[in-house]
């Protein structure tokens, strides 16, 4: 039953092989014999857990399901839930207990979910290893040695090791994809503004959206189904028709086109990731889509725009947490402006610190026109050469990172080469557009790679329908860690 897809979970629920009760205490029994090697989830509240599943199995027997109730799933510990800790994997937030629901935790309850915990993170979701979560560590669990990706890792780890049928998590330069790619499971980034943000811990705002992670294309499209929509709460919200972003599943691919952008198949990119998008590109290709050659000529600067960029809202958002009205107060200080320095010392990272730093620099007086503005003129150019490429084809295919998952503390000393893990995935954001990751094969060293799928604006369902396609015709989505 860990390897079945939502719709085959929805089924045995419908047709009382299973209760819901029973499938999430079988999920929090492969959490407690898993999870201490894997440190993929930093919550867990088991009797909230259950009382859901008791809701949701009274649901079912009155008639009033919804397609996913009673189906557990694990939130990325940056959305709050209310009477849950929230910790953004920060010491910052240690202690905080959010008093709400963040809007896609509220969909997902009124779709009558259940919550499976709270899942580890790169501290306030800035970082592509995991290595940055004030808790630890998540461990990759194809290879132990290996990182899962970031700042959804811990997410992408619990769906990889079956310790969740399913998970949410947020993008902001790659942290769904990259993390998807690294631990063999699919990821999607919606385009910006379909997902309410509400409630969803801010790090820079113009970029972060949330998106579903699970097994498969199918899987996220019934998890879009729930989470999309417009909420008046979110300024960035768009109001828009609601979609079945499952339409598009059964549709074949002849006349299909494909965009290859030759900055993504250059130097830089191993040998082993490239050959396993190849095999996938074949596969596409059998299946009736053609491949044009394309270019994104940009996408060279879309690193430092947006280490120019996220770190300045970064630095505008994480100015909250002063140790005032919530989280982590220094225990000694002398007067109030020594109490917002010892907090805000103590509480935040290394790698937070960093960034905050730099925002601060590029928003400072001098530097403005000179960074944060040329730096929003070259965003533009980023979109235009996406305009211009989807001229020429319907989706555009590449790989999700240049490398398959990296050890612990390979890069950890050197934040540049880290930052370059998102090569292929930063101008997405930078972009507002769709994309997503899907499991296509293997590294030389045996673990996973992903191929990236980019879609024009709100072309989720057909981007859904091209990889569940490519889903149908190989089994690489359905490959399980032998180490769990």
């Amino acid at each position: 039953m860990i390897n079945a897809s939502l719709k085959q979970l929805a089924a045995l629920l419908a047709g009382k092989k299973t209760s819901s009760q029973e499938l999430t205490q079988s999920y929090l029994e492969r959490i407690q014999a898993h999870n201490p090697a894997l440190n993929a989830f930093v919550t867990l509240n088991a009797e909230i857990s259950l009382a859901e599943a008791r809701a949701a199995d009274a649901r079912i027997a009155a008639g009033s399901a919804a397609p996913l109730t009673g189906i557990p799933i694990a939130h990325k510990d940056i959305f709050c839930a209310d009477g849950w800790r929230t910790t953004c994997g920060s010491k910052m937030l240690d202690n905080f207990i959010a008093p709400y629901d963040a809007h896609v935790v509220s969909q997902f309850k009124a779709a009558g979910m259940v919550s499976l915990g709270k899942t580890n993170m790169d501290e306030f979701a800035m970082g592509s290893s995991n290595e940055t979560s004030y808790f630890g560590a998540v461990k990759n669990p194809w290879d132990a040695n290996a990182v899962p990706g970031g700042s959804s890792g811990g997410s992408a780890a619990a769906v990889a090791a079956r310790l969740a049928p399913a998970a949410t998590g947020t993008d902001t330069g790659g942290s769904i994809r990259q993390p998807a790619a690294l631990t063999g499971i699919t990821g999607l980034k919606p385009t910006y503004g379909v997902v309410s943000r509400y409630g969803m811990i801010a790090f820079a705002s113009s970029l972060d959206q949330a998106g579903p992670m699970a097994k498969s294309a199918e899987d996220c499209a019934l998890l879009m189904n729930v989470m999309a929509g417009f909420d008046e709460r979110d300024s960035t919200s768009l109001e828009r028709p609601s979609e079945d972003y499952t339409r598009d599943l059964e549709q074949p691919l002849a006349g299909l086109k494909i965009g290859l952008p030759r900055e993504y198949f250059a130097e830089g990119l191993s040998a082993d990731v490239g050959a396993a998008v190849e095999a996938a590109l074949a596969e596409y290709r059998k299946l009736g889509a053609t491949t044009v050659d394309i270019s994104l000529p940009n996408t060279r600067l879309s690193i430092p725009v947006y280490y120019v960029l996220a770190p300045a809202e970064a630095s505008t958002n994480l100015s909250r947490f002063d140790g005032v009205r919530y989280g982590y107060r220094a225990p000694d200080y002398t007067d109030l402006t020594d109490m917002y320095q010892k907090t805000r010392a103590q509480g935040f990272g290394s790698e937070v610190k960093r960034r905050i730093m730099i925002g601060t620099y590029v928003l400072s007086h001098g530097y403005y026109d000179a960074y944060y503005l040329q730096a929003q003129k070259i965003r533009r150019l980023i979109a235009q050469d996406f305009d211009a490429a989807f001229q020429q084809c319907d989706v555009i295919m590449g790989p999700t990172t240049p490398d398959t998952a990296f050890n612990f503390g390979e890069k950890a000393d050197d934040p540049v080469a880290m930052y370059l893990s998102d090569i292929y995935t930063i101008a997405v954001n930078l972009a507002g557009l769709p994309g997503m990751s899907v499991p296509c094969g293997f590294g030389a060293n045996g673990r996973p790679v992903g191929l990236q799928i980019i879609g024009n604006y709100f072309a989720e369902a057909k981007m859904l329908g091209v990889a569940h396609q490519y889903q149908l015709a190989t089994d690489w989505h359905t490959r399980m860690p032998n180490t769990i």
